[in-house]
């Protein structure tokens, strides 16, 4: 028997899979949300990379954030459609 023969024999084994820690299988509670995400759902879509640039460009020239841009559109389509604004940022 040469001197790795210990060594094949144990790779030569399949090693049982790793259980995950218990703090792995935990969600991480409600509170480590940012507290403006607390009880809001996300909303989102795809559009063109140019639309992307654009509506962030808009939002720096008006110091405001994308979000509130979102919002302040989805509230004038809300209006246009008859609907009560929501008003959310």
């Amino acid at each position: 028997m040469g001197r790795f023969a210990a060594i094949k024999s144990e790779k030569s084994q399949p090693s049982p899979p790793a259980k995950p820690a218990s703090s792995d299988l935990q969600t991480p509670p409600a509170s480590a949300k940012a507290p403006a995400r607390i009880g809001k759902k996300a909303v989102s879509g795809y559009f063109s990379p140019e639309m992307s640039r654009g509506l962030h460009l808009l939002a720096l020239e008006q110091g405001s954030s994308l979000q509130a841009l979102m919002g302040e559109a989805f509230d004038d389509l809300m209006r246009k459609y008859g609907k009560h604004p929501f008003g959310e940022r």
